[in-house]
């Protein structure tokens, strides 16, 4: 028996403002029923001893200190820049 119906694929495809035909609602509905199938399996695991986990791997965030550094020189920015004035960069200006 499918756990989802091709009535709900086609609700979510609606939703997701997608185009499917009726065999491939039917296509899609075989595919996600595989997907819960699975996903119900790692239901029968033992997990009671397990502590969660964001990440398989041991891993934290290395970061260098934030130190602030003197930045490049105003000539040396704009060197390269096509159209400047007062030491800005000029753009072509997109509002009226």
């Amino acid at each position: 028996m499918s756990r989802i119906s091709i009535e709900q694929v086609k609700h979510v495809a609606h939703l997701a403002r997608l185009a499917i035909t009726e065999e491939e609602a039917e296509m899609f509905a075989k595919q996600l029923d595989a997907i819960i199938t699975f996903a119900e399996q790692l239901n029968e695991l033992d997990t009671e001893n397990v502590p969660p986990t964001s990440h398989v791997l041991n891993m934290k965030n290395v970061m260098r200190e934030d130190v602030p550094t003197a930045g490049l020189p105003l000539e040396e920015v704009l060197k390269n820049a096509p159209d400047q004035q007062d030491g800005q960069f000029r753009v072509p200006a997109i509002l009226e």
